[in-house]
């Protein structure tokens, strides 16, 4: 392979992803009817015959596509994943290689058709989620898996279990998201482990036929990696399925994503809004919005995405508090999302009041601790042209006080006169000044 030309292509292929920032990860399934998580299936290691109940029931009447793309806009989000298949192996879209999908549930319809249509229209990228295993087909391995909810159901053991087949239909499955829905922006695969990496699921075939049909199309790198671990793409000669960018799950990185050459490695950061990826009413345990806003701020300064997690109700709705956390987070976004869209790492040291993004010769400080007296600007003495608070465009006085003649390599910005006073921030998120530099 020729490692160079494969990253010219990354890069390019993964522009408008990395300049977009902020997207919306659907986890949605019949897991949302027992409302303990998606992984309930395998946890409580509930056996299929009773798990079918569930999808005799599937009926989200109050699903509203348009509602969830008019929520994903507004909170400031560019693009979109939904689950077509969980590990479970329910399809949401009307797949014609099994009848466990939601066109045969008292639904009847095509959810993943729905979705796109809306999110489409909206002006959002979209993107599908597809997981590798499948706990409901009969020759995905079952009695001794890792995840499996028969992993301990004697009845399976010794089973005959022809993966080739399964393999087969996860191809077919695949070739149809990627044929009967227009174009797609993204795939997310989820997810490799023991005994089923990369090639085991024929992944270069896999991909080239992906390519083959949705040329333009970002991939994640879950063919051969998962949350513990980002595989290859992390290398100076990734795999073909090494996909396009490492996705950390629920943790930033301390720095952003290099190879051991220094080669940029695109990522997303994916996160819940509470604990879970599916719907669990009691859990509770929300994420502020400024907790969003500050670690959207992080990755986008390390040069990487964030994607937060929605998980809609078993009716079909996402849930108020979600809305809620969600709107608050595009309240900030709408004067302040010229600070992360197309933006990434400054070049510059961390300042000790928040952090730096960048794009081209505009800095943005985004502040998010107080200070006492002015605010001091590490590595931009002489670069500066002027200073304006990026919500309304106000103007901040470039000056530097007499009490900070000691500092002469620092620039210093104030909010006016007296230029002692203290730079007073709503420290539950984020104040952003635009700081315009010499062209160099």
């Amino acid at each position: 392979m020729d490692y160079r030309k494969y990253m010219d292509e990354r890069k390019a292929r993964t522009k408008w992803f990395m300049d977009a920032r902020f997207g919306m990860f659907i986890h949605w399934g019949l897991y949302a009817i027992p409302g303990r998580g998606e992984w309930v299936h395998s946890d409580e290691q509930i056996p299929k015959t009773e798990y079918e109940k569930y999808f005799q029931e599937w009926d989200p009447v109050r699903f509203e596509p348009r509602e969830w793309a008019r929520l994903a806009k507004e909170a400031g989000m560019k693009y979109a994943v939904l689950t077509t298949k969980h590990h479970e192996g329910f399809c949401l879209f009307d797949s014609a290689y099994t009848d466990y999908k939601s066109t045969n549930t008292p639904c009847g319809r095509d959810l993943v058709r729905e979705f796109v249509d809306a999110f489409r229209a909206e002006g959002l990228a979209v993107g599908f989620y597809y997981s590798l295993l499948d706990w409901h087909h009969e020759d995905y391995p079952a009695y001794g898996d890792m995840y499996h909810p028969e992993r301990e159901n004697k009845a399976y053991k010794g089973k005959v279990h022809h993966f080739e087949k399964y393999l087969d239909y996860m191809h077919a499955q695949v070739r149809e998201l990627m044929t009967n829905y227009g174009k797609i922006d993204l795939l997310w695969f989820d997810f490799s482990y023991e005994g089923h990496w990369g090639e085991d699921w024929h992944g270069e075939e896999l991909i080239r036929m992906v390519h083959s049909l949705q040329p333009d199309i970002v991939i994640n790198g879950r063919l051969e990696a998962n949350g513990e671990n980002y595989g290859s793409v992390m290398t100076d000669e990734p795999s073909i399925y090494s996909g396009d960018f490492a996705c950390p799950e629920m943790i930033i990185p301390p720095y952003g994503l290099k190879t051991p050459s220094g080669e940029e490695i695109p990522w997303e950061a994916c996160f819940t809004l509470n604990n879970n990826w599916g719907y669990a009413p009691n859990d509770r345990h929300y994420k502020r919005p400024s907790q969003i806003i500050k670690k959207l701020v992080e990755c986008t300064s390390k040069n990487g995405n964030m994607i937060i997690n929605v998980s809609p109700t078993a009716k079909g709705e996402i849930p108020p508090q979600q809305r809620e956390i969600l709107t608050q987070v595009g309240a900030w976004m709408r004067e302040n999302g010229e600070s992360i869209y197309g933006c990434g790492a400054s070049g510059l040291d961390k300042p000790e009041w928040g952090r730096y993004t960048r794009k081209g010769n505009r800095l943005y400080a985004h502040i998010t601790e107080e200070t006492i007296g002015a605010i001091a600007l590490p590595q931009v003495k002489g670069k500066l042209v002027r200073a304006r608070r990026l919500s309304d465009g106000y103007e901040m006085q470039l000056l530097t006080p007499w009490v900070a003649k000691e500092f002469p390599d620092y620039e210093f910005i104030n909010y006016g006169t007296p230029e002692c006073f203290s730079f007073t921030v709503d420290e539950t998120t984020d104040t952003v000044i635009e700081l315009i530099l010499k062209e160099e």
